[in-house]
């Protein structure tokens, strides 16, 4: 296992500066944390700080560590080296006060299928050492504030996926911790289900909860996150606000053309005039590039390279980037990861 700490210069986005006047204390630390499984690295010198009261979003491809980042944050995985501290406790010396300052939503909801919603509330909040009465109250408030007080006597094996996901989040809740894990709390869900659960935690990062959110969803992160981490291969590669993100690439460029035959010339002019390597969308017969910083780049300079290649546009748009942009740009192509990676049918799901 090589033990060398990632350079940071290896990507063009360094940690955040410093915020102006001070700086709320950490919730989250990680300093160096290592993972395998078998043959996979899934932690390799993972860092990161999250400030209290603010909603930090872990990107990453599937397979980069995101969610064992988080199990073990969560003390259900001890990490193999490094440490983690949740509001100063060590998660390996100290778990059990650790699981009293945290909640935890993963990918699957845990809900007892046979059983009413406000049962399931009722259930968790005894689990967690709430007496009877404390227990049924709490479960009546988080009912009714999350919109599911007109279904808290239904069987969960009746709710649509959004019901559920609803209710899972607030299972996390019961206890009111000041620490909050969504493990892609949003995979799968229709829009308007999506917009409640955002909803759900914008409500409470205002009230003063230290959400972490893994997410697959980059607008996800862009509406929810104070600062973002971008991590790949078990290591954070790059963090900052998105805006900071976004401001530190060059600018995004989308060219559709009228036939297939132009797309390789497209992607060669746009080599020329200072882009990284395109994501092609050959259906839509439409690419994707994002300038590097300083290349200067105009329509009208862009319209005649076009143009004197024989190129023929059927759209062209120049704009500033988004955290799409930022993901493309710093993450590894997959399918050239792919080829590299150890041949374990668990890789992926070991490493999540």
């Amino acid at each position: 296992m090589d033990s060398r700490r990632p350079d940071p210069t290896d990507r063009a986005l360094a940690k955040p500066a410093k915020p102006a006047g001070p700086t709320p204390p950490a919730a989250l630390v990680a300093e160096g944390l290592w993972k395998t499984f078998g043959k996979v690295e899934a932690l390799r010198g993972f860092d990161l700080t999250v400030p209290a009261g603010t909603v930090c979003g872990l990107l990453g491809l599937n397979g980069a560590g995101k969610t064992t980042a988080v199990r073990v944050f969560s003390t259900l995985v001890t990490p193999d080296a490094g440490s983690a501290r949740v509001a100063g406790h060590d998660v390996v010396r100290d778990p059990g006060r650790v699981r009293r300052l945290i909640g935890l939503a993963g990918q699957h909801a845990a809900l007892e299928e046979g059983v009413t919603g406000r049962e399931n509330l009722v259930l968790f909040g005894r689990f967690n050492r709430l007496g009877s009465r404390a227990a049924k109250a709490r479960a009546d408030e988080l009912l009714t504030d999350f919109g599911l007080a007109d279904a808290a006597d239904r069987l969960v094996r009746t709710y649509s996926g959004g019901m559920r996901r609803r209710l899972d989040l607030i299972t996390s809740l019961i206890t009111r911790p000041p620490v909050l894990f969504l493990d892609e709390p949003t995979t799968g869900l229709d829009p308007r289900s999506r917009n409640d659960i955002w909803r759900v935690v914008r409500e409470l990062a205002a009230e003063g909860t230290t959400v972490l959110l893994t997410t697959q969803y980059l607008d996800e992160a862009d509406r929810l996150a104070d600062a973002v981490a971008v991590v790949e291969h078990g290591r954070v590669i790059a963090s900052g606000t998105p805006e900071r993100l976004k401001a530190a690439i060059g600018t995004s460029v989308e060219v559709t053309v009228l036939a297939a035959a132009d797309l390789e010339t497209t992607g060669a002019v746009l080599g020329r005039l200072g882009t990284g390597e395109p994501v092609v969308d050959r259906d839509e017969l439409r690419l994707r590039a994002v300038t590097r910083p300083g290349a200067g780049v105009s329509m009208p300079h862009l319209i005649r390279e076009l143009d004197a290649a024989g190129v023929t546009v059927v759209d062209v748009a120049l704009r500033a980037p988004s955290l799409d942009d930022v993901f493309l740009t710093l993450t590894t192509d997959p399918t050239a990861a792919a080829s590299t990676a150890p041949a374990t049918p668990d890789a992926d799901k070991a490493t999540r």
